[in-house]
């Protein structure tokens, strides 16, 4: 296990972080007190490949390796949760999905132009009834010749309101449970689908969040990701790679969190000396120090297992469950080391503090990666059928 980062791994870091600097961090106040998604900034991302990192290039791809996609999303929440959301979504529940589970044909009209960024792309599985509960959704998908037809309602899903197409999981089979659930792609274009906003969130203010409405949408049967009742399969692997993008994401809130409680602490004084030469404050920032490397570590570790084309469920979850708890406590301790000044926009703590939140919640709340670890542990869980690695890399199609 060697986790040397190359001269490539250096050059995307490098990269990631000069157009976060470049075109995001001096608006970021700004956009997040409008609560507003700034559209224009899509094509620059595009430009950047920040939507096609680990896609093979013959897929539209950078043709990287899945550690990248880590340091790219550590680097987009260094500077707002919001753009790392969009990654993990657009890429890392959608694209890497149909490159695991899409046929050719839904590669070359889908996949491509997700890739190279000219068509953006959400993950539709959340229902207002089911959330934690994938086998609760009541979403259906009836099958009416060559076509399907969706009847249905998702929530909470990312950038729902200006994404182009959708990855959405339906009962073909409700009799069946989680083995009747498949999987569909969706073009907002379809008649019958209409999308919402969600707005005033305690965080994550910058990100597009809303919901998917579905009334009789035909869906060619082409559209069909996998064969009719892999569907729940088909999102848990979704949910591996979503996961470990988050948990790399949290380690770049973390370090934000560092770096502006490190300046702050050697400026600000009380009783005559610098705030960082208290014993305290000290503790916040070794606790934030602790969090960073040890939650780079597991993403590495992910990345690393990817990279061979293992399965990564387990470390996925653990790393999504230590890093956003990580990252959350980091936050607060930022908040708390800029005393009064951490409750007031001018300054970015509060902010890592509101976004830091929703990470516990999405993808699994901490509750289910507590259980899901436990039953790890005690030999409770096996679920060597449910999930599909992705392809090793260097991918052959780009060797």
């Amino acid at each position: 296990m060697d986790f040397t980062l190359t001269s490539e791994h250096d050059a995307i870091r490098n990269a990631a972080r000069e157009f976060c600097a470049r075109e995001i961090l001096p608006y970021v106040r700004e956009w997040d007190r409008a609560q507003k998604f700034p559209r224009e900034i899509l094509p620059k991302m595009a430009e950047e490949g920040l939507f096609g990192v680990c896609i093979p290039r013959c897929h539209g791809g950078l043709g990287r390796d899945y550690l990248s996609l880590g340091i790219v999303c550590e680097e987009l929440e260094r500077a707002d949760s919001a753009f790392r959301v969009l990654v993990s979504v657009h890429l890392g529940l959608n694209s890497l999905t149909l490159f695991r589970w899409g046929s050719g044909a839904q590669k070359v009209k889908y996949l491509a132009p997700q890739a190279r960024g000219e068509k953006l792309a959400a993950f539709a599985l959340t229902e207002p009834h089911a959330g934690s509960d994938v086998s609760s959704i009541r979403t259906t998908a009836r099958r009416d010749g060559g076509s399907y037809i969706l009847d249905g309602e998702k929530t909470w899903i990312g950038f729902a309101d200006i994404a182009d197409q959708y990855l959405v999981f339906a009962y073909t089979d409700p009799n069946a449970k989680y083995r009747g659930i498949s999987a569909f792609i969706v073009e907002r274009g379809f008649e019958g689908v209409s999308t919402s906003s969600i707005r005033h969130k305690l965080g994550g203010r910058i990100g597009a969040t809303g919901g998917i409405a579905l009334r009789d949408v035909r869906v060619p049967a082409a559209n069909r990701v996998g064969e009719e009742g892999e569907g729940f399969k088909i999102a848990m692997s979704a949910l591996d790679s979503g996961r470990y993008t988050v948990a790399a994401g949290a380690v770049g809130l973390i370090e934000a969190c560092l770096e502006a409680s490190t300046s702050y602490v050697k400026a600000r004084e009380t009783f005559g000396r610098p705030i960082g030469k208290h014993q305290l404050v000290q503790q916040k920032i070794a606790r934030m120090v602790a969090g960073r490397d040890t939650g780079r570590l597991l993403y590495y570790q992910i990345g690393w297992m990817m990279n061979r084309g293992a399965r990564c469920t387990r470390e996925a979850s653990l790393a999504k469950w230590v890093n956003c708890q990580s990252a959350f406590r980091a936050a607060d301790d930022a908040v708390q080391v800029h005393g009064a000044n951490g409750y007031s926009d001018e300054y970015p703590v509060e902010r890592y503090l509101r976004n830091s939140r929703g990470a516990l919640i999405y993808e699994g709340t901490q509750e289910i990666h507590q259980l899901m670890q436990a039953e790890y542990a005690l030999g409770y869980r096996n679920d060597k059928r449910l999930t599909q690695s992705l392809p090793p890399y260097p991918f052959e199609e780009d060797a």
